[in-house]
């Protein structure tokens, strides 16, 4: 079917012939007039003067004698102005901060009001007082009366009067704003985008001589649809004076029904205010045409794109003439899973792609770049330092440039050293990219200036290596041009404002960036969003994200002024959204052949998983041909399959086995516990070499909490070593425990001892566990005194005989025993403990039973200390303690089967059964033909390798 700008473009071809040239042609986007270019080129067949082609806004501006203040400017501006009138009532003045997101519903308020025509003191007025209600609107309909009347009566009552009574004060005040904001712009030379509409449209259209340069044409209005009071006005005014001429894109199936909402805009321009349809007599294509309609019901979000390589088969491998297909993006969140379901080439054939909406710039590397940026400053401009985190996003983003080995350094002595925060200038001294990002900002009007001076640093140092990507070097410049004009309107309002507002403010502007990506505009696919659409026609059309609430939208946006106000004085309601986005969706319908939605089924935080009523409403009233299709993902699970690893005929496990064998490796005891548990873990740990990778964290795990236990033990008895332990000697010293678990804390956690720093938050908390494990200790060392400790600390290694093959085979083992003491003339070894260990174990051969649900690591652990020491002291009856601090002053520090004690004879009975399940345990380990996972669950309950052998 011949396109609607196909037609504008034969017909004003046939009206102006050479005098085309004297016209001007507005549309309501920029998108269209590339189209209708190409429509003329195509008719006349040789060279043209074009009439000028201008958007709604541009033609309004161009015909005003002022500019238009942007969005900053107006902010600023109102900000002023605000603050002067609330001192002017004797009222604190609001900072910027607080006043921004206030800022953004009052100015989109004053551009709607004068947009709309409105008189904003009688507005506001009316909102004040219901008196003014009463006397001033005698002539409203009885509907019109109760709108205001609900309203008020909903808002003057209830437990909300203070916030009621700060409202009210508000809005008194809002005729001044207005009025005084307007005329501080105007006298700078400005004027918002609704007050030129409204300065045009109560002015005199003869005094305005930009009109005159198109006295030998006209004034040519395409496409357009909604219409606020000032551009009907003008209209209007435009059409009276003979001057314009307007293409409405119209179908009786809506124009004519009454009931149909896509043409409620439609029949206000033409019916109501009688602008004259150039195309008034067009056949309904919408009740003539064949339209094949295709509804996708998909599960997911993104799944909604994937469906594109089936729909869009045929266009991947037919040549298209113009405007053949579009998808339309309903949901704009789905671009990039388009673009990443959107292949470059089918069979070698390069895919056209346009994307004509652009890619955001918050999406982009180069933002979070800025971003990164910013955000430091707010760090360093709080506190001096930066976190590791911030520094560690810094030196892994893809556009910093740093090599490896440097990337490498730094994160290692920081891992080192466990460095939460990092001092700026630390990194300031570093040079290079580091010295031009982390220098500090310390004036607000620097901000802007100093952003552009790191983003031209990483520019030109990614072109002089010729690593900048096309797309990366778009978005560079269209960033760059954003913080030039930010740093021109910054420039005579931010002196006195605080550094985190500016940042904010940038922030926020550069969010809103959008780039267009290269394609053609008039050939291949066109991936746009619905508002694009405007003018356009396409044969084919698909339709993503076609779900209730986000077309038509459920919100009109933030507003002071409620529905009930906006409808007596005809400024935009939910309802007009529903209208403009079902006139969108029918005109983009009617001249289409094949049209697809796809929505999602599933209901989630951001759909209802419902189709729009729009397609509803096609369904039921239409004659389209419809067809549907349900995209059910098939779910599958897996039968658990066990996980063992091989040991046989494989080189590497047998090889690094026989270095235990050699004494190449060394078997500690928490190696061996954790084989006992889990005998698959070990494999991971100790022969894979699996680890969790280190990160710097300023949280303190669990065994961290232990090792510092057992560093503040070892600083407290240090120099009591071969000293008899009185309780005198531990009182004297308690006093200056809190000094050693700070020393302790800083040892472990920063593997510097002498390091002194501020503790915060969760640091605090570890402090006073460990202080009051401490005291735990101590109050039991009181009980046992007098003692005295042999040693601290103490490193042992013994070798261990079992049998292998039939053969003898040993390995040797190490540990390090928290304490030995002597007690009545007994040897103990003492083994602090902050988990939840026990005291309690069954029998040995329970001790080393994978498959068991009683294996004690703790008592396993202790057992091979007091072997290992009695080979290495030389020395008989030595005894295990486990000093478990969570529960010693109940249970004590014995370990206990049934009633019995493991101390004196039982204890030297015992220690032979003992050794002979180790020495089984370690055939096992050498001789077993598997590693696998133990059959008790809560045995690996906490391993970090459960993923990689299938639990």
């Amino acid at each position: 079917m011949k396109p609607f700008l196909q037609e504008v473009a034969e017909d004003l071809i046939e009206r102006f012939g050479a005098n085309l040239q004297h016209c001007a042609i507005i549309f309501n986007n920029k998108r269209p007039a590339a189209y209708l270019q190409k429509h003329f080129a195509n008719i006349i067949q040789k060279p043209f003067f074009s009439p000028a082609l201008f958007t709604i806004q541009e033609f309004f501006a161009a015909a005003s004698q002022f500019k238009i203040a942007d969005f900053y400017l107006q902010f600023f501006t109102l900000h002023r102005i605000y603050n002067q009138l609330l001192a002017e009532e004797k009222l604190e003045t609001i900072s910027s901060h607080k006043f921004f997101p206030l800022a953004k519903i009052i100015l989109s308020d004053f551009n709607q009001i004068d947009a709309d025509l409105v008189d904003a003191g009688k507005l506001y007025r009316d909102l004040e007082d219901i008196s003014v209600i009463n006397k001033d609107f005698d002539y409203l309909s009885p509907e019109q009366y109760q709108f205001l009347a609900q309203f008020w009566t909903s808002y003057s009552e209830g437990k909300h009067k203070k916030q009621q009574e700060l409202f009210i004060k508000m809005w008194r005040r809002m005729p001044k704003l207005y009025h005084k904001f307007h005329a501080s712009l105007k006298n700078e030379g400005f004027l918002t985008n609704g007050s030129v509409y409204r300065h045009l449209a109560e002015g005199n259209l003869n005094e305005l001589t930009y009109l005159s340069n198109f006295d030998k044409g006209k004034i040519i209005f395409v496409g357009f649809n909604a219409l606020s009071s000032a551009e009907a006005k003008l209209f209007t005014q435009l059409q009276e004076a003979d001057k314009a001429l307007f293409y409405f894109d119209t179908d009786d199936y809506y124009l004519k029904d009454h009931l149909q909402e896509a043409g409620l805009f439609l029949r206000k321009n033409i019916d109501q205010l009688g602008l004259k349809n150039v195309f008034d007599d067009r056949p309904s294509l919408m009740a003539t045409a064949d339209h094949l309609v295709n509804v996708y019901k998909v599960q997911g979000q993104s799944v909604q794109a994937k469906i594109l390589n089936e729909v869009l088969a045929d266009d991947y491998v037919e040549e298209n003439e113009v405007g053949n297909t579009v998808v339309v993006l309903a949901d704009e969140s789905l671009l990039i899973p388009a673009l990443q379901t959107i292949p470059t080439d089918v069979n070698g054939k390069k895919i056209d792609l346009n994307v004509t909406m652009g890619f955001a710039l918050s999406s982009s590397s180069i933002y979070g770049l800025a971003d990164l940026w910013l955000s430091a400053q707010l760090e360093i401009l709080n506190t001096g330092k930066l976190t590791y985190k911030s520094l560690e996003a810094f030196l892994t983003h893809p556009l910093t440039g740093l090599s490896q080995r440097m990337r490498d350094k730094i994160q290692t002595a920081l891992l080192k050293e466990n460095v939460v925060e990092i001092e700026h200038q630390r990194l300031v001294r570093q040079g290079g990219l580091l010295e031009v990002f982390y220098q500090q900002t310390v004036e607000p009007k620097n901000v802007v200036s100093n952003l552009l001076q790191v983003l031209n640093f990483v520019l030109n140092r990614l072109s002089n290596n010729k690593a900048l990507k096309k797309i990366d070097a778009e978005l560079f410049v269209k960033t760059i041009q954003e913080l030039n004009r930010l740093h021109d309107t910054f420039g005579h309002h931010i002196g006195q404002e605080d550094i985190s507002f500016v940042i904010y403010l940038v922030q926020k502007s550069l969010q809103a960036i959008a780039v267009p990506l290269s394609g053609d505009p008039l050939n291949g696919i066109q991936l746009m969003g619905l508002l694009e659409t405007r003018n356009l026609n396409f044969d084919k059309v698909v339709f993503l994200g076609f779900n209730e609430g986000i077309i038509p939208k459920s919100s009109i946006g933030n507003s002071f002024i409620p529905d009930s106000i906006r409808r007596v004085y005809g400024l935009p309601v939910l309802e007009n959204l529903d209208a403009i986005s079902s006139y969108m969706v029918y005109r983009l319908l009617q001249r289409a052949k094949n049209i697809s939605f796809v929505y999602n089924s599933l209901t989630d935080e951001s759909t209802s998983g419902e189709a729009s009523r729009i397609l509803k409403q096609l369904e039921y009233e239409s004659k389209f041909n419809f067809q549907y299709h349900e995209l059910a993902l098939e779910v599958k699970t897996e039968v658990a399959k066990e996980v063992v690893i091989k040991k046989e005929d494989h080189p590497f496990i047998q090889a690094t086995l026989q270095k235990y064998l050699n004494k190449e490796k060394i078997l500690s005891p928490s190696a061996l516990t954790q084989y006992i548990s889990n005998p698959i873990d070990f494999f991971f740990n100790y022969i894979a070499g699996i680890k969790e990778p280190k990160e710097v964290s300023a949280v303190v795990e669990a065994n961290e909490i232990g090792s510092i236990l057992h560093k503040v033990m070892e600083y407290f008895y240090e120099d009591l070593v071969g000293i008899e332990i009185t309780k005198a000697a531990i009182e004297e010293r308690r006093t200056g425990v809190p000094k050693l678990i700070q020393k302790a804390f800083s040892s472990v956690m920063f593997n510097n001892p002498d390091k002194v720093m501020e503790y915060r938050g969760m640091q605090k908390v570890i402090l006073a566990i460990v202080d009051a494990y401490v005291n735990v200790i101590l109050n039991q060392d009181i009980s046992q005194t007098p003692f005295t400790i042999i040693s601290l600390e103490q490193k042992v290694e013994a070798l261990i005989h079992f049998p292998l093959k039939g053969q003898d085979a040993s390995i040797k083992m190490f540990g390090y025993i928290d304490r030995v003491d002597v007690k009545n003339g007994i040897t103990r070894i003492v083994d602090y403990k902050t988990g939840s260990d026990k005291l309690t174990f069954k029998d040995i051969p329970e001790l080393f039973n994978s498959d068991g649900k009683h294996i004690n690591k703790a008592l396993v652990q202790t057992l091979l200390y007091t072997y290992a020491y009695e080979q290495y002291a030389g020395k008989t009856h030595v005894e295990p303690n486990l000093y478990v601090v969570k529960s010693m002053s109940q249970d004590g520090v014995w370990f206990k089967t049934g009633r019995q004690s493991l101390s004196g004879q039982f204890l030297e009975d015992i220690k032979p059964e003992f050794l002979a399940a180790l020495r089984n345990k370690l055939t096992e380990l050498f001789e077993a033909p598997y590693f696998k996972a133990s059959a008790v669950d809560d045995n690996y309950k906490f391993s970090i390798y459960k993923t990689l052998f299938g639990k």
